[in-house]
């Protein structure tokens, strides 16, 4: 009976063994054809423009094309559930943002994905902060300017969002400054921003990269941005720290998971791609641009960031009043 059951170990170690080698022979050559990113905002979005840079990047890599799909709307749920559902072979990522991974699990009582037993954590792209905009023609040109008047309009006042670190920072705003205003929901940042243009909400906290080209010429005014310091890019904007608001910060994040299952060896080789892709001069030029940092991490660095992002943004969500839906 021992011989038995120790013969019958033997076959299995054997095809875990060649199971193993075969995934690492595959990660060597991979990818062998087209990868498709699905992003949870509309083209134009700032998780759009990384997963688009990122994309180009690993193709200089490679040679091998990466397909862009925008899966807007529901918060991100469509586009998390369509990769949680994909096959784990490393042709299908989600590239996305603290909105599916670390805020939603706050902003709602269920969600059809688990940020954490669903997906195959990969990279981390790039942090971000925020910056809020107003018409070119309206009054406001200081955070001060903008409480005044929605202390003035008692509420009446208007918000945009595109996700929720857009909408979060607003609410973090509101809290802080003690003022209310009517939160106007979007399916994307680009959306938002055109009505913002159009008058019909009164402010916005943007991400940098879509909002630069409409401050650039002239149809948006920035007010202040979310981060501790001031953003390279909009150096003569002030925080809102500086602006009156001390200890307000809010910084945003991308980044890229498999689904779940997805071999070992393949989630490495493409975190080793991506931290390639984010470093040398096409990507110091592409940051430059958008005002992000590039923030390369290994699978188990993001794990690990994702964990304390969803504790952080709980009690950011929690200090600004937000009750689940």
């Amino acid at each position: 009976m021992r011989k038995a059951a120790a013969g019958l170990l033997l076959p299995l170690a054997s095809a875990t063994a060649t199971i193993g080698a075969a995934q690492a022979a595959d990660a060597g050559q991979y990818p062998e054809k087209a990868i498709r990113v699905i992003v949870p905002f509309p083209a134009g979005s700032g998780t759009d423009s990384s997963a688009r840079f990122i994309g180009e990047r690993i193709t200089a890599l490679t040679g091998k094309p990466v397909v862009v799909d925008n899966r807007p709307g529901a918060n991100g749920f469509i586009a998390a559930k369509a990769v949680a559902g994909a096959p784990g072979d490393g042709y299908t990522m989600l590239v996305t943002t603290n909105t599916t991974h670390a805020a939603n699990a706050s902003l709602f009582k269920k969600l059809p994905y688990d940020p954490v037993k669903d997906f195959a954590p990969a990279s981390l792209i790039v942090k971000s902060g925020l910056v809020l905009v107003v018409p070119a023609d309206s009054p406001v040109r200081t955070l001060a300017d903008l409480t005044a008047l929605a202390k003035a309009r008692q509420g009446a006042l208007t918000f945009a969002s595109g996700s929720s670190s857009t909408r979060i920072a607003s609410e973090l705003y509101k809290m802080l400054a003690g003022v209310q205003a009517l939160h106007v929901p979007y399916k994307g940042v680009p959306l938002a921003l055109t009505d913002l243009m159009g008058h019909q909400v009164d402010f916005m906290i943007s991400d940098v990269s879509p909002a630069m080209p409409l401050i650039q010429g002239g149809k948006l005014r920035a007010v202040a941005v979310t981060t501790a310091r001031r953003n390279p890019v909009l150096k003569d904007v002030p925080t809102m720290a500086e602006s009156g608001l001390p200890g307000y910060e809010m910084v945003a994040w991308a980044a890229a998971f498999f689904p779940a299952g997805t071999p070992k060896p393949v989630v490495d080789r493409m975190s080793g791609l991506m931290r390639n892709g984010l470093t040398g001069p096409a990507a110091a030029e592409y940051f430059a641009r958008s005002g992000g940092e590039p923030s390369p991490s290994t699978p188990e660095e993001l794990a690990a960031f994702v964990r304390s992002e969803t504790v952080k943004w709980a009690k950011v969500i929690k200090a600004a009043g937000i009750e689940p839906e």
